[in-house]
């Protein structure tokens, strides 16, 4: 009988699930508020994998510190130890160069391989910034579009009964307005991505007049 009953619960809430994913469909603002905020959280999770990255960086740098520093002390004690005629003390020296000269090897490829990618990760994460700019662009545009709307069709309803209907219309297509809405966004978008390639071709250029 619980089993029953679970799922007869169980069938209930997808039904209701599925009412409400419904008119979401036909609410296109709220289907936009709701991307939006997925793309906030997105974003932010970016950021942190970004400072995550950072802070690595840093963490190989002292690593790197360390182990050339160690490198350099153990150098100088194999020197000292083959001068002074110690044989082991100056083989065990020499293996500790190596090994030391190893690590530094292997983090100086570490930290360059950090580098690359908090450079390509800065860089997108930018770009995801940018992106929830432009949706929140689009929001502010979408409702201008929804407020209005639904001003015409109250003030119709004693101005001009007989366009009620054709107001109605025009608010259930607003989806076909996000979509041609959002595809100016992306234009635009694309071009100033474009733009801002062809400024920091253009710094570079003169830069390198000055150098000359």
């Amino acid at each position: 009988m619980t089993t029953l009953w679970q799922r007869l619960k169980f069938a209930a809430a997808t039904d209701m699930d599925a009412i409400l994913d419904k008119k979401e469909e036909k609410n296109p603002l709220g289907l936009l508020n709701k991307y939006i905020q997925e793309a906030e959280k997105e974003t932010e999770k970016a950021g942190q994998w970004l400072e995550r990255q950072t802070t690595l960086g840093s963490k190989l740098e002292k690593e790197l510190e360390e182990a050339q520093s160690f490198l350099e002390k153990r150098q100088a004690q194999a020197d000292l130890a083959r001068t002074a005629g110690e044989n082991d003390l100056s083989a065990f020296a020499d293996q500790e160069v190596a090994a030391y000269t190893f690590q530094v090897d292997e983090l100086h490829r570490a930290l360059e391989e950090n580098k690359e990618e908090s450079v390509v990760l800065e860089q997108r994460y930018e770009e995801m910034k940018h992106k929830v700019k432009d949706m929140k662009i689009r929001q502010l545009q979408l409702m201008g579009k929804e407020n209005s709307t639904r001003a015409h069709y109250q003030m119709d309803k004693i101005l001009n009964p007989e366009l009620v209907a054709e107001r109605i219309g025009s608010y259930d297509d607003m989806a076909s307005y996000i979509k041609s809405l959002g595809n100016k966004v992306e234009e635009r978008h694309e071009r100033s991505t474009m733009e801002r390639r062809l400024e920091a071709l253009e710094k570079n250029s003169a830069h390198s007049k000055e150098i000359v």
